[in-house]
């Protein structure tokens, strides 16, 4: 199997999140369907409620081979500023979709005036994205996707568009893991055995994640395709016993 480059990036937006009224679901969540489908999640940025700031972060993400998930701020009330922000960073002048008001318009009928209706607002030529909860739509920018903040809306919009849009990249990268966890020693001991790893395979990526409690122990491993990994762990073992360090799975 052949790996992909690929980039997926969030932007999560919203005051709760950072002010801990609420606790952020998006990142676990991305995190296990992107790897579900052999893909992986490699950043992830938090922004509050405010215009300037959702419009440059939506900027700096626009690159090429980067897929982006925005979730929050698509409403109606005055802190939702991220349907016109993304028209800004687009260039793009935001106008009221006619397919979004049918939708809207069926889901609620009068009761989508006069308020509702202003989520049909959105970038000039951007895609729908459907909402199966509500009917009220996301949309769709070149490789951004701007989603409702609310996980049970927007989780199932994620799925769609992976499978919508982006179906020729899931479960095509060989992506694998591998580690082993090392008793009584510190990461200072095993840089050299590290810095050799990296040198010998730049093809994998090599992690140290130190644990104080309930013992001194260090999780030690690489991630990258199965045939690099296999080999690196391989050596990493070789390597730890030879250096009289006890290792475990």
């Amino acid at each position: 199997m052949r790996h992909i480059k690929v980039e997926f990036g969030a932007l999560i937006i919203g005051d709760e999140i950072l002010s801990g009224k609420r606790q952020d679901k998006h990142f676990d969540y991305l995190k296990k369907t992107l790897k579900k489908y052999a893909l992986s999640l490699s950043w992830v940025k938090y922004i509050q409620d405010d215009s300037d700031e959702i419009i440059q972060s939506i900027k700096e993400s626009i690159k090429p081979q980067t897929i982006v998930f925005c979730f929050g701020g698509i409403g109606a009330t005055p802190d939702d500023f991220t349907r016109q922000a993304a028209a800004n960073a687009f260039n793009l002048k935001l106008i009221r979709n006619e397919e979004a008001v049918k939708r809207i318009e069926a889901q609620f009928g009068e009761d989508a005036y006069p308020k509702r209706v202003l989520m049909a607002d959105i970038p000039d030529n951007a895609l729908l994205v459907p909402n199966e909860i509500n009917k009220i739509p996301g949309f769709k920018i070149r490789h951004h996707h701007f989603l409702p903040g609310f996980p049970e809306m927007a989780w199932p919009m994620v799925e769609w568009i992976l499978n919508e849009y982006y179906k020729d990249l899931l479960n095509k990268n060989d992506i694998a893991e591998a580690s082993i966890w090392v008793n009584d020693v510190s990461e200072s001991q095993l840089i050299d055995l590290m810095n050799s790893i990296v040198k010998k395979y730049p093809e994998i990526k090599l992690f140290s994640l130190p644990k104080l409690e309930p013992v001194k122990t260090i999780e030690l491993g690489v991630k990258g395709s199965s045939e690099f990994v296999n080999k690196a762990i391989r050596e990493i073992q070789e390597k730890i016993a030879d250096l009289g360090y006890q290792w475990h799975k």
